[in-house]
């Protein structure tokens, strides 16, 4: 037995037998396998932690962007979106009052295929020259994608999953270095939950949008402007097939998306205190047939109606939050993925920032880097490194889902001459660079400025067309809230997410 296989033995032992390892990862979701894997690979011994493995039932992660797959594919776990029924996305369609736009992925290179190689140009019979193919999301239904992260994991030599919920942090008795953490396992002979532990060099908590350990660890909180009600639509007919839909024109914005060959996922937002979703208007059901079916594309309202009928329950839901990233200051204990940071997920970028993050992670922490997790102060020199470099990607994402939602969304004049702004710009076919970023492809904070307060001028340009030029003191005015507007969705949300 050679040298190596006798170390990824005793590795093994020391994890099964002591809970011990160089990392302890709580939460088994799409960053908590992803970058146990990505440890694992890199020859850490890692431990992972899940309260429950069996598949779960979530209505968000279900649309991978581009930059999400390639993400996947660059950590060697592109086989995971494979043969899960999953279906390739190309781009969007947006719907404004009856008038769409198809919006594609843009071109560009260094993309991975499933092979995990580089994608190369390719030359037809009827082109001049060779050009890459486009790029491709993934939507699927999110357990099944989980499922297949897990079982990645379970095979690997380097880890160990355990079953057990966690409940707190051990810290060290003389510093506040965390050690490991406190979990309750179910004992499988009595039911009973007992006491145990783990211990790390390195501590990762990825446990999700209702983290325990946020107000613990992290001085912000999550703002939540609105929540996901979702059905599942039977043999939908969508316009656009390999395509995420997304309607505007209602009071709040509407997704529609394949998650698998049969089953299309519809999300209804509903914002806070909506007089349309009141008690007295018939609740969210209520609202979803009197005013979100009419305002569906035809082929898309019998299966809606169908799936409203099928079932008398309030649809179920989910919180849409925006959480800035925070640094990361505590010795020994990292929290990364929706736990540190969200974002709306009306652009479907949050699978995308987690496993770009991942990457990078993996890149700052490796061996070559940082020996031994333990040197806390390595760590933290990584991490310093790891907040300010993951912005010119996930700043873009988060920026643009929460820009985006606030004008879908429009809740004010202003915002409803935004609103047409947007859909205007994109009818006039400026949709390449908007949906380079959106998928997770362009990493250039400058672009989406750019493009963001062309829309607002677009806007001010219709609006003076629609009052007429003659009445200038009232077009100057409009102008000026028009840009206000913009600014104040704009400039609060990118400051905090780029520069601090």
């Amino acid at each position: 037995m050679s040298a190596t296989t006798v170390t990824v033995n005793e590795l093994a032992e020391r994890r099964t037998t002591y809970h011990e390892a160089d990392v302890v990862v709580v939460g088994a979701g799409v960053f908590g396998c992803a970058v146990a894997y990505a440890m694992a690979e890199q020859g850490r011994s890692v431990i992972l932690l899940e309260r429950w493995m069996k598949e779960p039932n979530r209505i968000v992660g279900e649309l991978m962007q581009p930059g999400g797959v390639n993400s996947l594919r660059k950590l060697g776990l592109g086989h995971c979106i494979e043969d899960i029924d999953s279906v390739p996305c190309n781009g969007f369609n947006v719907f404004f009052h009856g008038q769409n736009v198809r919006m594609p992925y843009p071109r560009i290179p260094g993309l991975l295929g499933p092979d995990g190689k580089e994608i190369e140009p390719v030359k037809s019979s009827d082109q001049q020259k060779a050009e890459l193919p486009r790029p491709e999301g993934r939507s699927f239904h999110h357990g099944r994608f989980i499922t297949k992260l897990r079982q990645a994991c379970l095979k690997h030599p380097n880890i160990s999953v355990f079953e057990t919920e966690v409940i707190n942090t051990v810290k060290g008795e003389h510093n506040p270095e965390i050690l490991g953490v406190e979990t309750r396992t179910t004992d499988a002979s009595t039911g009973e939950k007992k006491p145990d532990c783990f211990f790390g060099q390195l501590t990762i908590v990825a446990d999700g949008y209702a983290s325990r350990f946020r107000k613990q660890y992290i001085k912000q909180a999550p703002v939540v402007r609105s929540k996901f009600y979702a059905l599942e639509l039977l043999d939908c007919e969508l316009p656009s097939p390999h395509h995420g839909h997304v309607i505007i024109g209602a009071p709040s914005p509407v997704l529609l998306y394949q998650i698998g060959t049969r089953e299309t996922r519809a999300l209804v937002d509903v914002p806070e205190k909506l007089p349309e979703a009141s008690t007295a208007n018939g609740g969210v059901r209520g609202y979803m047939a009197k005013v979100v079916l009419p305002a569906l594309p035809a082929s898309v309202r019998p299966s809606f109606r169908a799936a409203l009928e099928r079932d008398s329950k309030i649809p179920q839901s989910m919180p849409n939050s925006w959480l800035p990233p925070s640094k990361q200051a505590v010795p020994g204990l990292i929290i990364v993925g929706d736990a540190m940071n969200m974002r709306h997920p009306l652009t479907g970028g949050g699978m995308t920032v987690a496993l770009n993050d991942v990457v990078l992670l993996r890149e700052l922490l490796a061996p070559e880097r940082v020996p031994h997790l333990a040197d806390t102060a390595a760590v933290a020199r990584a991490m310093a490194t790891f907040h300010w470099r993951r912005k010119r990607l996930t700043s873009i994402i988060n920026v643009l889902a929460m820009a985006l939602y606030s004008l879908f969304a429009a809740q004010s004049p202003e915002l409803a001459k935004l609103q047409r702004g947007c859909f205007a710009y994109f009818e006039r076919g400026v949709v390449q660079q908007p949906m380079g970023m959106l998928g997770g492809l362009i990493p250039d904070p400058l672009v989406l400025a750019y493009h963001f307060f062309s829309v607002a001028f677009l806007a001010i340009w219709l609006d003076w067309r629609a009052v007429g030029l003659w009445k200038l003191p009232l077009l100057l005015w409009n102008a000026f809230w028009i840009l206000w507007t913009a600014s104040h969705v704009f400039l609060p949300v990118m400051y905090r997410e780029l520069l601090v």
